[in-house]
């Protein structure tokens, strides 16, 4: 069996069509992690056909540099023409959105007290690609949700659309998260305590007093950290009136 040495190749071809990284992820519906690490492990074997024709070159030439190395492509009136010609004339736009799945609160059963937060499929959110990309935030691990309550005002207002970062679960001390209790979601302040505990604290602490959790209290009321909230849209309550109109 043939060694898989394409990661040397598979770099340059991206580099010589002026193709990112985040660009070909899009092509093949994965991560750019991934695609990040082909560079070095090579194009996994299950995916190389796929590669080499995206790239037009010959999947053998990619694996292992053998035989010839560009596909032969046929024109609209079937002539055919060079690949190497044309690679490196064309580059990956990217859209400058990226949409997200929206997660929500909801009962478990139709008249059931009991709640999870599940996906709503109906209604995914659109946020700049630069949001993301300047945080270092994967694109498959960010969602959004809508804050339910003022126990974050004047922070974050009721109603307000957040995102949350699912890639960053650890608790640094200050910093706001989302977080799933008991099936209820619940945007909070999040402190580490002595003993594996936690401190939750709400922005409106004059209605919403600090709430601390042991390590046991956090396993039998099933509180899990779902991400950390990066950003967050208010929408004022009224359209402020005109004077003299």
């Amino acid at each position: 069996m043939k060694k898989n040495t394409s990661g040397p190749r598979f770099k340059a071809l991206l580099k010589a069509a002026n193709i990112t990284t985040t660009g070909f992820a899009e092509f093949l519906d994965t991560s750019p992690q991934n695609v990040h690490n082909w560079y070095t492990r090579g194009v996994p074997a299950h995916c190389m056909e796929e590669v080499a024709r995206k790239l037009s070159v010959h999947s053998t030439w990619l694996k292992a540099a053998e035989g010839p190395k560009d596909l032969c492509l046929f024109d609209e009136t079937g002539n055919t023409y060079n690949t190497q010609a044309i690679r490196g004339v064309y580059t990956v736009i990217e859209p400058n959105d990226v949409e997200l799945p929206f997660y929500k609160e909801t009962p478990i059963a139709p008249g059931s007290s009991k709640t999870h937060v599940i996906e709503d499929i109906s209604q995914p959110i659109r946020l700049p690609r630069g949001h993301l990309d300047s945080l270092e935030i994967n694109h498959k691990d960010a969602i959004c949700a809508y804050m339910v309550g003022n126990s974050m005002a004047e922070k974050i207002a009721d109603g307000s659309t957040i995102a949350i970062d699912r890639g960053l679960t650890q608790i640094v001390d200050g910093e706001i998260y989302a977080i799933e209790h008991d099936g209820m979601l619940r945007i909070k302040y999040l402190h580490r305590m002595p003993g594996n505990g936690l401190r939750l604290r709400s922005h409106n602490s004059a209605e919403y007093p600090d709430e601390v959790f042991r390590a046991a209290q956090i396993e039998e009321q099933n509180i899990r950290v779902l991400g950390w909230v990066f950003w967050c849209s208010t929408l004022n309550k009224r359209r402020p009136p005109v004077p003299f109109l």
